[in-house]
């Protein structure tokens, strides 16, 4: 059967590849046209256009590059039509991949979407478009199950966090090699997680690297995100030289002491790693302003971590709180003794309310499937 894939960014990357993996065991025929990056070109298929050119984040960001994202929609609903695919299958990205769901449905391609969009923070509205658009919505968080289905009454299949099966499936790896070929010394280590995205980096960084200067007992570790060089990173902060590794974060983190991390899908694979951390977020003040007046009142924490949790196991310094003072005060605060022991308790019980692992073998089966039954 043929399989066309739409992922936006790292993390949709990760996910996808590992879906594609597991539609090959279910399906040995199946072929695949993506939207996507480098780990979901190693399973195999045709790559349409690779994520990074078309990576804006938030409001302002997306407003600005608005004529580049109508130009690949455009590109994606054509390449879609002369494809003629069995399944659209699309992973998370939702900003990019509703404009495609109409279009897929209109021509009698079945939609299927891998990570719900965060519809439980901001724009709840759009649960009507997934009703109308999207025939198998597959959700990776506990809570979202009760949202889209006892709130909205909009049947979902959950299907576990797959950041589970990544990370028990990673190979260990000798630390002591890895410091060396790194040149890492031996103090320990603090992972800097600053994201994926420009946006991201050019807002987090400065403010990590500046802990630098306040913690000379330990290492600071700036983990690159994929095909960016050490040079890029380098002109955000060149008064401060830090060890770099790109593309080997999951290894950082498992000998890592502590991290600061970028709100995100890494906030919680660090706490999977069981790495105690502070989580920052900052973006333009534009579309802060327009994120305050859409995102959920009832929303009552910012990060994965303690939104599964249901409760403050990490803390969050979201937009003006993230200032060079305050992110020292909470870094000490997580390298405390005291402190270390509850985060680790924490993290177990995280790690049951996430459910077990086989997420990306469970999505495939279902769609699988239900191909199989319409044909």
């Amino acid at each position: 059967m043929k399989y066309y894939l739409i992922a936006g960014e790292a993390s949709g990357d990760l996910h996808a590849s590992n879906l594609m993996k597991a539609l090959k065991q279910k399906d040995p025929n199946a072929t695949f046209r993506f939207w996507g990056g480098d780990l979901m070109q190693a399973v195999g298929g045709t790559r349409v256009t690779h994520y990074q050119e078309l990576a804006f984040m938030g409001i302002w960001e997306v407003l600005k590059n608005i004529t580049t994202l109508s130009k690949y929609v455009k590109k994606c609903k054509k390449d879609l039509a002369d494809y003629q695919p069995d399944v659209l299958i699309m992973v998370d990205y939702s900003g990019f991949n509703l404009r495609i769901a109409p279009f897929a449905k209109s021509i009698g391609i079945p939609t299927h979407f891998y990570i719900a969009p965060k519809l439980w923070a901001w724009n709840e509205k759009r649960v009507e478009k997934l009703k109308k658009y999207i025939d198998a919505l597959y959700v990776i968080f506990p809570f979202e199950k009760d949202f889209f289905e006892k709130k909205h009454q909009y049947p979902v299949h959950y299907v576990g966090n797959p950041l589970q099966d990544v990370i028990s499936k990673r190979p260990p790896i000798d630390e002591q090699k890895f410091r060396k070929k790194y040149e890492l010394g031996n103090k320990p280590i603090i992972a800097l997680l600053p994201g994926s995205r420009s946006q991201e980096i050019t807002k987090m960084l400065p403010v990590m690297a500046a802990m630098r200067t306040h913690f000379s007992d330990y290492q600071f570790v700036i983990a690159g995100a994929p095909n960016r060089t050490y040079d890029y990173y380098q002109t955000l902060i060149p008064n401060h030289a830090i060890a770099f590794i790109p593309d080997r974060t999951y290894d950082l983190l498992s000998i890592a002491y502590a991290a600061i991390v970028t709100s995100g899908t890494a906030t919680l694979e660090t706490a999977l790693f069981k790495v105690p951390q502070v989580v920052c977020y900052s973006t333009s003040a534009f579309t802060y302003f327009i994120g305050k007046i859409f995102v959920s009142k009832d929303l009552k924490y910012f990060s994965l971590v303690n939104l599964v949790a249901n409760a403050p196991i990490v803390s969050e310094l979201l937009q003006y709180e993230l200032t060079e003072t305050t992110l020292q005060k909470e870094l000490k605060t997580i390298l405390s003794s005291s402190k270390r022991k509850a985060i680790f308790e924490n993290y177990l019980s995280l790690e049951e309310k996430l459910g077990g692992k086989g997420a990306s073998q469970r999505v495939a089966e279902i769609i699988v499937e239900q191909i199989k039954n319409k044909g």
